[in-house]
């Protein structure tokens, strides 16, 4: 286990040593510097709870990425995850919005804090509905697939495979969610919200292209003499990358912006996010090289349920203020009970107790294993 944790530790040590550093710069007193590391440590917890049904999809992911691109995504992509994601993202929104250059943006952050919290949180509304939109893809995607044959929810989880004969019915889900939200802020704010949740749809459609056309080239590189193809699926490489790193931004969005709650320290908040964006790719490595997925095969269902309940609360936050622990609380609510299904499941399994075809709805035995 501690293998898995110990590059995290090891960076969570050296943020509370820069947390501290900062801290004694800023106050030039013990109490005040310890109160800074415990923002930190708590920022970093949050940062954890709220984002480990992400750690749950990259591992769906990862499992059948090509190695060197799981390795790029390990090692490149937790540089864009921790500095990009939570210091040069929220510095382009301040950038953008306030009409100033890279430079000012830093120095706006690091010496009008309450400036530039006011200025990001005036882009709640179209970081929400970008966010929102390309979740709810990813979570309604899942579920609207012909060809998914395991079901945690059989009631829910049937009639949605069954539905995806119906083309771009999760575009049309999605829009309709846009427009009905939409109409209940001001018609300033609806503009913003609804232009920002297409590119959010775009986001998601160009991923998809990229990797179908990558899918394409592999299969006309790797077939055999035989006619027969061998190419890997299409998130084996860039395709799998990108939509990895999206989502992770997806993901990052509530965080970046509840964080504010905590600190309006561009480099505290940079690194309370940093320690549990270290500690998701631990997770996520973990759940990968122990076949956590295969063994407890609701995990991942739980996980994009958690994902569409982000989504939802998202796009819902332009209009209700719903607290961070709550979307927390839902996420880790949804593991939770996803992870006793996958017991139960494979102790009546293990046991015959109950024929796969006549599974309860709520925690079935499984039908089979296609999927996984």
């Amino acid at each position: 286990m501690l293998k898995y944790y110990k590059g995290s530790l090891l960076f969570t040590a050296f943020c509370l040593a820069l947390g501290a550093w900062l801290g004694w710069t800023i106050t030039h007193d013990i109490l005040g510097t310890l109160g800074i590391l415990w923002i930190v440590a708590v920022l970093g917890v949050l940062e954890v709870s709220l984002s480990f049904d992400n750690a749950v999809v990259n591992a769906t992911v990862l499992r059948d990425m090509d190695p060197v691109w799981r390795r790029r995504f390990l090692t490149w992509g937790i540089l864009i995850a921790v500095f990009g994601m939570r210091i040069v993202f929220p510095l382009a929104i301040v950038a953008i919005a306030a009409k100033l250059g890279p430079i000012d943006a830093v120095m706006l952050a690091a010496t009008e804090p309450t400036t530039y919290e006011r200025i990001i949180t005036g882009a709640h509304v179209g970081i929400s509905g970008f966010g929102g939109a390309f979740l709810a893809m990813v979570g309604l995607t899942f579920f609207l697939d012909e060809d998914k044959d395991s079901h945690w929810i059989g009631l829910i989880e049937r009639p949605f495979s069954s539905l995806s004969r119906v083309s771009g019915l999760a575009i049309g889900v999605v829009l309709l969610a846009l427009y009905g939200i939409s109409r209940l802020i001001d018609p300033e704010e609806a503009m913003t919200f609804i232009v920002s949740g297409i590119f959010g749809l775009l986001a998601y459609i160009a991923v998809q292209a990229v990797g179908a056309l990558l899918e394409r080239e592999e299969e006309e590189e790797t077939a055999d003499v035989t006619g027969a193809v061998t190419a890997t699926v299409a998130k084996s490489g860039l395709a799998g990358f990108l939509y990895l790193e999206v989502l992770d931004a997806s993901f990052s969005f509530d965080g970046v912006i509840g964080a504010f709650a905590l600190s309006n320290n561009l480099f505290i908040i940079a690194l309370g996010l940093g320690i549990g964006a270290m500690f998701v790719r631990s997770m996520t490595v973990m759940l990968v090289d122990k076949g956590t997925l295969t063994e407890y095969r609701y995990l991942e269902h739980g996980a994009f349920y958690a994902i569409i309940a982000l989504a939802a609360i998202m796009l819902l936050s332009v209009r209700f203020e719903i607290p961070e622990t709550v979307t927390g609380l839902i996420g880790a609510g949804f593991i939770g009970l996803a992870f006793v299904g996958s017991l139960r499941s494979n102790r009546a399994e293990e046991q015959g107790e109950v024929p796969l075809e006549d599974a309860d709805p709520i925690a079935p035995t499984g039908e089979h294993l296609k999927r996984l």
